[in-house]
């Protein structure tokens, strides 16, 4: 929308003007969810409802809604599956040095949530444990 409310007229008036203008257009035609019923609402905001049914649809990291002090250690335990499907030495490296270099941020940073325990890992002890992983020496 790239026209001005005129002057004189309320909010209301000129947004339900709009609104009209584009149901007779036909831009409320077909959209995702048409004929669906609303969710009911939680109590929380619009937003977190969105975030959560994200969430539980499967489509959205659950990570993302973590405080540092408690996504970085889950993502050191998944750490090894992770490595398990990487075919290149470089790559486990270059993985677990960005891991280290956002623990050390997370450190650097004020606490949000629990206090964060995680330490940067041993690139080396983390390399050999994936080569030992896929038979090699």
């Amino acid at each position: 929308m790239t026209e001005r409310k005129p002057p004189g007229v309320s909010y209301g008036s000129w947004v339900d003007r709009q609104i009209a203008a584009a149901e007779a257009r036909g831009d409320f035609e077909d959209l995702p969810g048409t004929g669906k019923p609303l969710p009911p609402p939680s109590g929380r905001d619009a937003a977190t409802d969105w975030a959560i049914r994200r969430a539980r649809e499967g489509d959205l990291d659950v990570a993302a809604f973590l405080p540092p002090s408690l996504a970085l250690p889950r993502e050191i335990q998944d750490l090894p599956g992770k490595l398990a499907k990487v075919h290149s030495e470089a790559k486990v490296r270059q993985i677990v040095e960005d891991l280290n270099a956002r623990i050390r941020k997370a450190h650097a940073m004020p606490q949000d949530g629990p206090v964060l325990r995680a330490r940067p890992l041993d690139v080396e002890e983390t390399v050999a444990n994936w080569r030992a992983g896929r038979g090699e020496s």
